[in-house]
């Protein structure tokens, strides 16, 4: 069974450089199946989940090529509408936006169950469903297959969330772009993701605005082009990159990112006493040998991101005192806290909420990835923590982490991927 092995108490230093967003490249990805013509992505991450995605196009008979380091030319003119494979889709929730592609291309989705980090009951799609209807389709489930058919086309109309969604956003997006008249979305998503899908669409020659805010207005286009796009840098891999440094007491200039993208992040660790520099593209985050204890909630963006929930936890069990995690997205984001437990980590978690005391030190042990983001936490506090720490199940880590152990090694990390 693969792992990585990480030995700790080795502060991090140099300079990282932050790969593009997975969670935008994968809505870019599916969005390419709108388009008539060829598209090149630049900056396209090289995870798993991306992978996994261009699999799934070629299989449904997209032409892809890799042209130069993560760039990738795209035509998905002879995709045939319906043949997603049904064991790749399974593996990653992305998959879904299938759904709100095909739709808008063909009238028409058939896409099996999304897989992906399991949250409970958390991440149902039934605000998607709520979208499509509202679009004029209707949607089926037969066992693990979700059909979406709107006989005379899709046609633009007002949705409005119940609850924020930022995959119901994206699929309403790509499901509306070529619609007949106009789409409201309200109480749309607001994540960098969001906005770096509609900027992409209109490069393509939609009419998106209000993309960003809570209100999203679309003009239905006939049709859309082919077009050159650089996806963005991703937040959540440069987060992780900044709680990394400050655990460790080290120093890391974290480059290409979007500073303003991280400020929910970088005020959480100046709370807690780290030291955190702005450039213009670029941040600086000093550790120190004392970090006080914090509280935190994860919101929708702009607030804290859910997706940064479990890195700060292994952080925290270094702050001196008593934190507070509160979990205001997902349900049962809180599976890793048993494995902290394992390295001698003393956090107390009751329903959406956990309590996180300092402790003297953390110490090595097995440990498994629970799922993406909690994998990743585990690197951290295996790199704070006394002996060598084993991380199973890193599948997970890989899906979403573009040469973690890579670039963690350049920084001064003593980790390893251990192949067997």
């Amino acid at each position: 069974m693969d792992r990585i092995a990480v030995r700790g108490k080795r502060p991090l230093s140099g300079t990282v450089t932050i790969s593009g967003m997975k969670n935008a490249a994968l809505p870019i990805l599916y969005a390419c199946v709108l388009v008539n013509g060829v598209c090149t992505i630049e900056n396209v991450p090289n995870v798993r989940d991306v992978t996994m995605s261009i699999d799934i196009l070629r299989d449904m008979g997209a032409t892809v090529k890799e042209v130069a380091g993560n760039t990738f030319e795209i035509d998905c003119r002879p995709v045939k509408q319906g043949t997603s494979n049904d064991e790749l889709v399974k593996k990653l929730r992305a998959s879904y936006y299938l759904l709100g592609a095909e739709l808008g291309r063909f009238g028409r989705a058939r896409v099996s169950m999304p897989g992906g980090c399991n949250f409970g009951g958390s991440r149902p799609i039934d605000q998607h469903i709520k979208g499509f209807e509202a679009l004029g389709a209707t949607v089926r489930t037969a066992g693990e297959v979700v059909e979406v058919e709107a006989p005379g086309g899709v046609v633009g109309d007002d949705v409005f969330f119940d609850t924020v969604t930022v995959g119901g956003t994206i699929n309403i997006m790509l499901a509306s772009v070529t619609a007949k008249g106009n789409t409201l979305i309200e109480n749309a998503a607001r994540e960098p993701h969001i906005v770096d899908l509609a900027n992409f669409l209109n490069t393509c020659g939609a009419k998106i605005s209000g993309a960003g805010t809570d209100v999203i207005r679309i003009r239905g286009v006939k049709e859309l082009r082919g077009s050159r796009y650089a996806i963005i840098p991703d937040m959540i891999e440069a987060g992780t990159y900044m709680v990394a440094a400050a655990a460790t007491g080290g120093c890391v200039r974290i480059e290409n990112v979007i500073p303003k993208h991280l400020e929910a992040v970088t005020a959480k660790l100046e709370d807690i006493g780290a030291i955190v520099e702005e450039a213009d593209d670029a941040v600086i985050v000093t550790g120190r040998e004392r970090l006080n204890a914090t509280r935190i909630k994860t919101r929708p963006y702009p607030g804290f991101p859910t997706d940064m929930h479990p890195q700060m936890s292994a952080l925290l069990t270094r702050a001196h005192g008593t934190s507070i995690v509160v979990e205001g997205v997902y349900e049962n984001r809180f599976k890793y806290a048993d494995e902290l437990k394992k390295m001698g980590a003393d956090i107390t978690v009751n329903g959406h909420t956990a309590v996180i005391s300092e402790v003297e030190e953390l110490h090595g042990a097995e440990v498994e990835a629970v799922d993406l983001r909690a994998g990743v936490a585990m690197i951290i506090a295996g790199l704070i923590a006394d002996g060598e720490t084993t991380i199973t199940n890193i599948n997970y880590i890989e899906r979403g982490y573009d040469d973690v152990v890579g670039k963690l090694r350049r920084l001064g990390a003593d980790i390893e991927t251990v192949r067997d």
